[in-house]
């Protein structure tokens, strides 16, 4: 739904005695040819005593000439006018293949019409060289025009220009300065000079503050405002009549709304007439109102709503503060690159070539937003088949107690630094680490390339080619070869240092060994990952199994102290390592420690390795046990790094999960960049950081805006999974009252509204985040049995933890039996697998991204307010038996919204009152408007629905199976309102559609599913396109459409887009212009009778033939 504006237009004239008037000639009606829809006009004239009569002109503008019999002292003209500012794309047009190019020629047949608008003045001076400047060189005719605008708009200075007359191509030239009518009569000159047909046009320019703030280019206005403007239209075969503002460089758009297009400016003008001599006070007005703005992704509401909003968020705080819930809400929003839609990686790929780029700009953004001596590291991300590389992630850390982790921010290298470091600086640096961990500098040991491995490798390489351009197909292999040989088998590729932390829990010194191995030297396992990964470990004496020394993650459940501050984490390394000594441990502990000297052998399993790469020294860093250790390590690192003075980037191990640690990662995704954000505890926490993220990925020129070809916003696809738990697995609200999680499931089961009103594209059984219920009745069942013995305090002891966890984590899966890929997930919450799955964590998956932070923000409320209906009012009872009504009435948006308003009405009982038009915009952009005809009274509106994509048999592909998805049938609402709603019903390409009654009175909704596309893998690959798609108000007593309207599933011109849509204005264009509010069926007809399916009762199948 588009945004209405009211223009007032006053023009009056004052005079000090009785004047007699000429005939006076208004042009200030909307001409025939206004793409911008006039919704309403009113010219009003005073004095009233005069005659009218309403033309059109020789060139088809319509005017209005009126004629004064009487002397009068005044003349006043008002105009108020209302539009449709529904964006249209000024390029949506086609052009003959005669004319596709610069220079071009009319036919016979068609320049005797055009020629008044070929005839141009004489060319002066200044005009010639400027033609002469012009190129006839062969150019396409839509870029030549771009073109010449644009180069106007350059050279001619905008000026406001108060005089009568316009200005001759000359003045305006000599001068490089003029108003809109001089630099748009300049251009018709040029134009008809340059063999174009062109006409001056005089209109109104509407233009309306944006909601956003450009990042680069003008912004546009501050304030919204209209005036009179002139621009100019050029004839194109094919397209018509194209409008071109040298004014601003662009082409006209919906903000143009044309008075008169003539040939010469003098016939343009939007009042012409005569009067007889007199003095004349003067006064003009014009003003621009918003007369209807609907809720939209870039403004999903208003300043006030936002306030009553965040003023209840503050208010479900106090309540969860009271109640002890102790509640944290992280997540996972995700982005994509608002310069690029078409690249691999910002579509189906996880990694590309940009990617590391923009999320280091953006971790360094979040690191000076959030964290106060953060530490940024660069880790090795998820791996799944099929992928030849790991992925990367970045984090950064930061402490809760406001000490810094890294105190120096110009020691971390980005990801464009480049220095000149090799293994000598490697070498320095790793040896400094190992002064600071008080460990012999003298295990420091060189890290080669295998030779044996790539000289193998060199010999299978053809007879004619080199390592270092070896020709082979495989780019990754191609440069692994070239980067080895490039830099020798006989250089170091890195330094490593064994080290690790000698029963850690008592605080003992860091140990060290000599490493021996058969070999004599380091060769690292070939590959691509830092040198750390590829340590020849299996090549070390063999130890027994009690003799290897495990690195046993800390329990997140033990209990953790304050963490040492900057100063005494230096004092906790123990000066120099010999033979064994006694060490005082802390008070009231006795301990001996023992470490060994150098010469002799210890089990030392990890290491630190210091590796040159592209410029940078990267420091690799071992797991360690407890975050206390991984401190003392980044205090080394730094400490070296500040002795060699050089810049260092940290990678290797993360440090241990610890709640004295806040975190935010960003990694790669398939399409996008997803950003883990750290859990805030409070819901101003939420605030600052949903705005800070969204508004730092902007200015990293990273957005939320995402469009199929058609137009459809989708999102960034990515989701933006809210997780919510506590600060610590104790207090986690699931694990000490877990009948809140057993409350959750039964309420999100019972409003099919929470799954499909945030939800992605994909929806159905076989998604990223399906119901629990969808196409699995037995899993009800046994689901029933499981929170049967899940209890709120009240009546009985609470469940342990681990017992909550296997009740649930059975149940809560999809088809395939994963338990991450559900719309509730608790794999996090208590898992059997290790201490990194007991975290008490429950991810809610089925948000998709909101394109707005106030609209994750509105969500983000949403879960809070329920999670404290729950905690207050525990949930209990049976789960419901949906079957087949979630995929034929909650497809539906109609239905959606009313299942959400008992969503809300629910909440409101339980003095939590979230305001619906909160989540108005989230129905828009969820369920976007197609269109609407009204026809005596009965308003047919159709609106985009959900359809699950089924997911097809497995394909054979290279290193496996792969199965795709078939989305190529869609889904239409179709709402009807009628005074008498039993007269008319709707029909589709003459089959009737089932409507049924909804909560509104006159109010009646069916759905129409619909072959959109036809790929050739899809469940019925060879069932033809339903389009267009005709749709009828049938009159069932005249058996006739009263009126209708037409929806093509592809642009009905017949443009293939073969690119997605830039920005959001060219999205709506494409998708409005699919929709034509004419069309219907002509004559008499009855439809053919239809026998709803039993499973489908709502929905007509264009797909199945009628009665089947």
């Amino acid at each position: 739904m588009s945004i209405t504006a009211s223009i007032y237009h006053l023009t009056h004239y004052k005079y000090d005695r009785n004047v007699t008037l000429g005939p006076q000639v208004i042009r200030l009606r909307p001409a025939p040819h206004s793409r911008t829809r006039v919704i309403s006009h009113s010219l009003k004239v005073s004095p009233s005593d005069h005659f009218v009569n309403h033309q059109q002109d020789p060139y088809g503008n319509w005017l209005a000439r009126f004629v004064f019999p009487e002397p009068v002292r005044e003349f006043k003209i008002e105009v108020d006018l209302v539009a449709d500012m529904s964006v249209y794309n000024p390029f949506d047009f086609f052009v003959e293949e005669a004319a596709k190019d610069f220079p071009l020629t009319y036919d016979e047949d068609l320049a005797p019409d055009l020629s008044i608008y070929l005839r141009p003045d004489p060319v002066g001076p200044r005009l010639q060289p400027f033609l002469a400047s012009v190129s006839r060189d062969q150019m396409g005719i839509i870029d030549f025009l771009v073109m010449l605008n644009s180069r106007l708009a350059q050279e001619i200075t905008y000026e406001i220009r108060m005089e009568p007359g316009v200005q001759t191509a000359e003045e305006t030239l000599g001068r490089a300065a003029g108003s809109c009518r001089d630099s748009s009569w300049l251009l018709v000159q040029i134009l008809r000079n340059l063999g174009l047909a062109a006409r001056v046009v005089s209109g109104y320019l509407i233009q309306l503050k944006p909601d956003l703030k450009a990042l680069d280019g003008p912004s546009g206005t501050d304030v919204d405002f209209t005036d009179l403007h002139a621009w100019v239209e050029v004839y194109l075969p094919g397209a018509g009549w194209v409008g071109l503002d040298p004014t601003s460089g662009l082409l006209a758009g919906e903000s143009h709304i044309p008075l008169a297009a003539t040939p010469h400016y003098r016939h343009a003008a939007p009042i012409a007439g005569a009067a007889s001599i007199a003095e004349v006070d003067f006064s003009f007005d014009m003003q621009v109102i918003r007369t209807a703005e609907h809720p939209r992704i870039t403004k999903p509401f208003s300043d006030d709503a936002w306030d009553a909003l965040n003023a209840l968020g503050h208010k479900v705080d106090a309540r969860l503060e009271a109640g002890d819930v102790r509640l944290t809400m992280g997540g996972e929003p995700t982005f994509v690159s608002i310069d690029d839609f078409e690249s691999e990686e910002w579509n189906t790929d996880a990694v590309g070539p940009t990617k590391r780029d923009l999320a280091d700009k953006l971790m360094r953004r979040l690191q000076g937003a959030f964290s106060k001596g953060g530490l940024l590291h660069y880790g090795q991300g998820k791996w799944y088949p099929g992928e030849t590389l790991p992925r990367w992630t970045f984090s950064l850390y930061w402490r809760k107690d406001g000490e810094p982790i890294w105190q120096n921010p110009d020691l971390l290298a980005r990801e464009d630094t480049s220095e000149d470091v090799g293994p000598s600086e490697a070498k320095a640096l790793l040896t400094s680490i190992a002064a600071s961990l008080a460990v012999p500098q003298e295990n420091v040991l060189p890290a080669y390339e295998d030779p044996a491995e790539w000289i193998v490798k060199e010999s299978a390489l053809p007879e004619n080619v080199t390592p270092e351009n070896s020709k082979l197909k495989d780019p990754e292999e191609r440069a692994r070869i070239a980067r080895v040989f490039e830099r020798g088998l006989t250089e170091p590729t890195g330094y490593v240092l064994p080290v690790q932390r000698w029963q850690s829990r008592a605080s003992s010194p860091w140990m060290s060994e000599v490493w021996k191995l058969r070999r004599g030297k380091v060769y690292l396992v070939a590959g691509d990952s830092p040198v750390g990964y590829r340590l020849p470990l299996g090549g070390l004496p063999h130890l027994s199994g009690s003799a290897v020394p495990f690195v046993s993650p800390q329990d997140p459940t033990e209990e953790r102290q304050p963490l040492p501050k900057v100063d005494e984490l230096a004092g906790r390394r123990v000066p120099g390592q010999g033979i064994a000594h006694r060490t005082e441990a802390a008070a009231g502990q006795q301990r001996v420690e023992q470490t060994l000297s150098a010469e002799l052998d210890g089990p030392v399993r990890t290491a630190i390795s210091v590796e040159p790469r592209d410029g940078r020294l990267c420091v690799f860093l071992p797991p360690v046990e407890t975050l206390e250790d991984y401190l003392d390590l980044i205090s080394a690192v730094e400490t070296a790094a500040t002795e060699v003075g050089r810049k260092v980037l940290i990678e290797g191990y993360p440090p241990p999960s610890d709640p004295r640690v806040e975190v935010m990662r960003i990694a790669p995704d398939p399409g996008v960049l997803e950003v883990n954000i750290h859990p805030a505890s409070s819901w101003e926490d939420c605030v600052k950081t949903t705005e800070t993220v969204y508004e730092e990925a902007r200015q990293c020129r990273l957005g939320t805006d995402k469009f199929m070809l058609d137009g459809r916003h989708t999102g960034t696809g990515g989701g933006n999974h809210v997780v919510v738990g506590g600060a610590t697995p104790n207090d986690s609200p699931f694990l000490r009252r877990p009948d809140l999680l057993k409350s959750l499931i039964l309420f999100w089961q019972r409003h099919p509204s929470l799954s499909y009103l945030f939800s992605g594209t994909f929806v159905g059984p076989t998604s990223q985040a399906p119901r629990i219920d969808e196409a699995r009745h037995d899993a009800l069942y046994e689901l029933e049995i499981a929170l049967d013995q899940i209890w709120p305090p009240s009546k009985g002891p609470t469940p342990p933890a681990w017992l909550t966890d296997r009740l649930l984590r059975n149940a809560l899966i999809d088809v395939t039996g994963n338990t991450h890929r559900t719309e509730i997930c608790i794999d996090k919450l208590y898992s059997p697998d290790g201490p990194t799955g007991r975290l008490g964590l429950v991810e809610f998956r089925g948000f998709e991204m909101p394109p707005n932070s106030r609209m994750s923000l509105a969500q983000q409320l949403l879960l809070r307010a329920i999670i404290l209906r729950c905690w207050e009012n525990p949930i209990s009872g049976s789960l419901t038996r949906w079957g087949t009504t979630l995929h034929d009435r909650f497809m539906l948006p109609a239905f959606l919204w009313e299942d959400f308003g008992d969503v809300l009405e629910d909440l409101a009982s339980h003095d939590l009152k979230l305001d619906p038009a909160w989540f108005k915009a989230q129905a828009e952009f969820r369920f976007p408007f197609c269109g609407e005809v009204t026809y005596e009274g009965v308003t047919l509106e159709l609106r985009q629905a959900l359809e699950p994509w089924h997911v097809m048999g497995e394909t054979g592909a290279i290193g496996g199976t792969v199965r795709y998805t078939d989305s190529s049938t869609e889904r239409l609402q179709v709402t009807l309102t009628a005074p008498s709603p039993d007269r008319y019903t709707v029909t589709a390409n003459q089959r009737a559609v089932p409507l049924q009654q909804t909560r509104t009175t006159g109010q009646r909704v069916g759905g129409v599913r619909y072959k959109a596309w036809k790929p050739p893998m899809s469940l019925h690959p060879v069932l033809e396109v339903d389009a267009p798609l005709t749709f009828d108000i049938y009159d069932t007593w005249t058996n006739r459409s009263l009126g209708g309207c037409r929806y093509h599933v592809a642009h009905p011109g017949g443009r293939n887009f073969d690119t997605f849509p830039v920005n959001g204005n060219e999205a709506e264009a494409r998708r409005l212009s699919r929709f034509e509010a004419m069309g219907h069926t002509a004559g008499a007809y009855v439809p053919e009778p239809e026998r709803p399916h039993p499973e489908f009762p709502m929905t007509l199948d264009l797909r199945r033939r009628p009665g089947l």
